[in-house]
């Protein structure tokens, strides 16, 4: 499966999850509900994956979470808040150069329509 089918079926999941849950909750609920629908496709997810953060000699093991992993290939950030700021998409980013990833996706739940709150992040993309 290609990456941009990956996507799609991951944000396919969200907008089921977004459309039998609505906006509102905590984002715990969104990631828990999101990894089991993917699950149940089929996917393989893992949770809360520690992202270690190197600089020169000093690492430290866990120096942020991914909410979510795809199939080895996306991260996947959730957020359920009113707007999304321009340091959740750096988030996003960082984690993914941080990881040695190409692709992510920044999602978040508060949205009436959950795809207007869905934002793909690309790790080395240049306008």
């Amino acid at each position: 499966m290609n990456t941009n089918d990956l996507t799609r079926e991951i944000i396919g999941a969200a907008i089921e999850v977004h459309r039998r849950l609505g906006p509102g909750l905590l984002e715990s609920a969104y990631r828990v509900c999101l990894a089991f629908e993917l699950r149940k496709r089929g996917f393989d997810v893992r949770e809360e994956v520690p992202v270690p953060v190197v600089y020169d000699e000093v690492k430290l093991d866990c120096g942020f979470r991914a909410d979510l992993i795809v199939n080895g290939q996306i991260v996947v950030e959730l957020k359920a808040k009113t707007t999304i700021h321009p340091v959740d998409k750096a988030q996003t980013l960082s984690h993914l150069r941080l990881l040695g990833l190409r692709f992510g996706l920044l999602i978040n739940f508060h949205e009436v329509r959950l795809v207007d709150g869905v934002h793909r992040i690309v790790n080395g993309y240049e306008e």
